[in-house]
């Protein structure tokens, strides 16, 4: 199911945001960059695993000293670290002069001087000495405010009474009551909301310098007390979601003022404005009715951006971006005419703004002034992040299927992160290719060929099944659907950028809502009958068909359909049962707006052409080896969808093989785990294609 979070939900998946749920102890010692040695010029799952994996990156415009977030695994220890580093800019790229343990840095505006936190603690350090702020505890997030005179502190605020709350005798009971409707959300119990509390924070030093002796903040001001509100919102909000206005009295924040059945069948979120001395809020989105996050002041103060969606229920429509003149409330849609969604986006400066953007297939950073006139700032075949743009220098990191994350600025490499593992290994190689599908219209389809590779020869070959359903197939690096991990084993990976994705154009994107056994189908099997019929190195009697999430439901329908096209499958958390599907999942607008509605709406055509697609009705026509991968906090899509699929496929008499992880959510973030699931996928695949 679709993951948008505006600034790189991707991001967070291929770097230092996977590390919450291995996150290291205090007691424990910190991970430290793992050294591996390879025996052979394979990329392994051990090197993918070894790689160190870039987030966060902030530059400071004092000093032009940059900081960044880098996690490393350790798969013995089961657990992650993730690391601060401090540099500045040398002929060589990053010349790192400081590194510690922590994440979220922001600087403080202080000649060099670092916010971040560390054990749940805002830090401040400078010159490597290191201030805890008093007062500061249990801290997801913060913002500092332009005079670094208050913080805005997030932290999770109990919402719902737990049984012990209300049966005090009853300490070890486990049993939750629940009355209302998103009493799970993505891999937890709706127990608590994050909410901000506006704080003052002041600084002592030594002397007439800058070294500091000790900072605290005061009592704080929780702009959402009383409700159970969340801002940011979960599952994947973070302060990006908040933002201080540069006069220092207002604070800009997300919300979507809902709770229970009304929040679950709604994405009306909206961009309130909180006054600091009157404590009232203000509504700047009121009669916008869809997604309206991520707010953004110019330096003037004079206008505000922010990312919007059009359309109530539909978590996948297309991300435009506003602004507002403050001053007399008219609101512009700057990005109008691009037909793809705006991602990251932040102010260059007072007339410009940087943002992110897919475009057949690719991720590239544009320029636009205020009157909507843009430019595009990079090229080539790379998926781009834009971080920050600082004295005409853009700076942002770039990855491809060939490579994860590196800083760049204006075209030189800062960073690299993976040098040593990048120089033992040979990659397998991407070429587009376009394909005409059955409507008579042009896909792009990623070819990704095995390293070493002998056009002569013949090569088992994989359908890639992208999810979302309305996630780009474009130049990503994933630590799980790797294509470079497949390509080392020799396959030959088809992935098609099929109905349903953006980066094509609106109706293309939208075909698939309402209609998962059409056109999107289609083009699966365009895409892999094409190749078969093109490319002489596709072995056709050696396919496979894998994916997850949507791409799980993917490989479960096209099981049924295949016309015995493949010999091998593989689904991780897929949907199997449309109708069980529909009742099971958290987020409701997803299923309305997704399926067309209820299945028991019975004159409701788009619903009833939904759930008779339901793969579970197609099982007498399996007749090929599958194996069901799913995680049990994985609330999205439950896990007895996977347990329903392989009893189904041992009870038709198919081989069948399921693995399940117990404390693994939508995605395998565990060291061990990871392993775990290469190793089994690519163990299933060579059975039966090799």
């Amino acid at each position: 199911m679709q993951l948008r979070n505006t600034i790189m939900i991707a991001l967070a998946m291929m770097s230092a945001g996977c590390a919450k749920q291995a996150c290291e102890s205090t007691e424990k010692q910190p991970i430290q960059k793992p050294q591996i040695e390879l025996t052979s010029d394979k990329f392994t799952p051990e090197a993918l695993w070894a790689m160190g994996r870039i987030g966060s990156v902030q530059v400071d415009v004092e000093t032009g000293w940059i900081a960044y977030t880098v996690s490393y695994y350790s798969v013995a220890e089961n657990r992650s670290t993730t690391w601060i580093r401090i540099g500045a800019e040398s002929e060589k790229g990053l010349e790192v002069f400081d590194e510690f343990v922590g994440s979220e840095p922001a600087w403080f505006g202080n000649s060099g001087c670092l916010a971040y936190l560390k054990g749940g603690k805002l830090h401040l350090r400078r010159d490597k000495e290191d201030v805890v702020v008093e007062g500061t505890e249990d801290v997801e997030g913060f913002l500092l405010s332009p005079m670094r005179d208050q913080v805005v502190l997030i932290k999770q605020v109990k919402t719902v009474p737990a049984t012990v709350d209300k049966y005090p005798d009853l300490p070890l009971a486990s049993g939750r009551v629940v009355d209302d409707l998103m009493y799970k959300h993505w891999d937890e119990w709706t127990e608590t909301a994050p909410q901000p509390f506006v704080c003052p924070l002041s600084v002592t030093y030594y002397g007439e310098g800058e070294r500091i002796k000790s900072a605290k903040v005061g009592e704080g001001v929780n702009i959402l007390d009383g409700t159970a509100f969340e801002s940011p919102m979960k599952p994947f909000g973070g302060v990006e979601q908040l933002a201080w206005n540069p006069n220092n009295e207002e604070i800009a924040y997300t919300c979507r003022k809902k709770t229970g059945l009304e929040y679950a069948i709604s994405t009306n979120s909206d961009i309130y404005v909180y006054n600091i001395r009157t404590r009232t809020h203000t509504n700047l989105t009121e009669g916008m009715m869809g997604y309206d996050i991520n707010p953004s002041y110019s330096p003037n103060g004079k206008y505000i951006a922010w990312q919007s969606m059009e359309r109530d229920g539909y978590e996948s429509d297309e991300n435009r971006l506003f602004i507002m003149d403050l001053a007399s409330g008219e609101k512009t849609y700057l990005s109008k005419g691009i037909d793809t969604d705006v991602d990251t986006y932040f102010w260059a400066d007072d007339a410009n703004i940087i943002y992110s953007a897919v475009w057949h297939a690719t991720m590239h950073i544009y320029r636009t002034n205020l009157q909507g006139e843009r430019e595009e700032l990079t090229d080539g075949q790379y998926d781009y992040v834009p971080v920050a743009y600082v004295d005409n220098h853009l700076y942002y990191l770039r990855h491809s299927m060939c490579e994860a994350n590196e800083l760049y600025c204006n075209g030189q490499q800062m960073t690299f992160e993976n040098k040593n593992i990048y120089d033992q290994v040979t990659m397998g190689t991407v070429v587009p290719r376009w394909q005409t599908t059955t409507d008579g219209k042009q896909m792009l389809t990623w070819i990704v060929l095995p390293p070493h590779f002998d056009p002569a020869k013949k090569y088992p070959t994989l359908l890639y099944c992208e999810g979302g359903p309305q996630s780009p197939v474009s130049q990503f690096w994933s630590y799980r659907w790797n294509f470079m991990q497949m390509a080392a084993n020799g396959y030959v990976v088809v992935a098609p950028n099929r109905r349903g994705l953006p980066g094509f154009g609106k109706a293309w994107n939208e075909e698939i809502s309402g209609d998962y056994g059409g056109q999107c189908m289609r083009d699966y099997f365009t895409a892999i009958d094409e190749a078969v019929q093109n490319l002489p190195y596709v072995d056709k009697d050696r396919l496979g068909c894998v994916g997850a999430s949507f791409g799980g439901f993917s490989v479960y329908w096209i099981a049924g359909h295949h016309d015995k096209r493949f010999k091998a499958f593989i689904a991780h958390d897929g949907i199997f049962n449309m109708e069980m599907q529909y009742l099971e999942t958290e987020e409701k607008w997803f299923a309305n707006w997704d399926m067309g509605g209820a299945y028991w709406e019975k004159d409701n055509k788009i619903a009833q052409r939904t759930f008779a697609n339901s793969p579970h009705k197609f099982v007498d026509k399996w007749d090929t080896p599958i194996l069901c991968i799913h995680g049990e906090k994985d609330y999205r899509i439950l896990a007895n969808q996977a347990f329903a699929a392989f009893d189904a496929a041992k009870m038709r008499g198919i081989d069948a093989e399921l693995l399940v992880f117990p404390d693994e959510n939508h995605w395998v973030l565990q060291p061990q785990n990871g392993i775990l699931w290469q190793r089994t996928f690519i163990g299933w695949l060579d059975k039966y294609l090799k």
